[in-house]
């Protein structure tokens, strides 16, 4: 921060972005998304930044860091900046992020299973081939041999629910 009897220990916008490990683009665009506070502007037309708004940016930037979305980011910071206080919201919001990660990695799980099995048969393929003989192991897998679903049922239950076709 500078010291300018005028700017109050202002954060200039490169300063700010420094110290957030930011890009100023980036501080720009949280402006945007109604995340940062506008920043006051100098004759010159420099944006002068609040000094609790390094604090704004970095608890912006653990919230992303954890599936907080900008938009979501934006409603509750809203609220709280008028004097309220989101902290229900932001809780069903946290539930949500983690359902979602919990549907995942059963996703992921079920590819991990799947991989297994197909690299089990293909192994297979391959013992019983002639080397340098095709075995044709693409097709396979377009074939639907020892194929199952790869997404969980939990995760078509809440596409279904949300209207789309697994």
């Amino acid at each position: 921060m500078h010291d300018n009897a005028d700017d109050k220990a202002l954060w200039r916008i490169g300063e700010l972005a420094k110290a957030a490990g930011v890009s100023p683009d980036t501080l720009r665009h949280y402006e945007r998304k109604g995340v940062l506070r506008k920043p006051t502007r100098s004759a010159n037309g420099y944006r002068g930044y609040a000094p609790e708004s390094l604090d704004r940016v970095r608890l912006v930037r653990r919230a992303l860091a954890v599936g907080f979305t900008l938009d979501e980011l934006s409603e509750v910071l809203k609220v709280r900046d008028q004097g309220g206080a989101p902290c229900r919201r932001v809780r069903e919001l946290a539930s949500e992020k983690l359902a979602s990660v919990e549907t995942q990695l059963a996703d992921i799980k079920a590819l991990r299973d799947e991989l297994r099995t197909t690299l089990k048969a293909w192994d297979a393929r391959l013992t019983g081939s002639t080397p340098g003989a095709p075995v044709r192991l693409l097709e396979a897998l377009a074939s639907g041999e020892n194929h199952r679903p790869l997404r969980s049922a939990k995760t078509r239950r809440n596409l279904k629910r949300r209207g789309i076709k697994s």
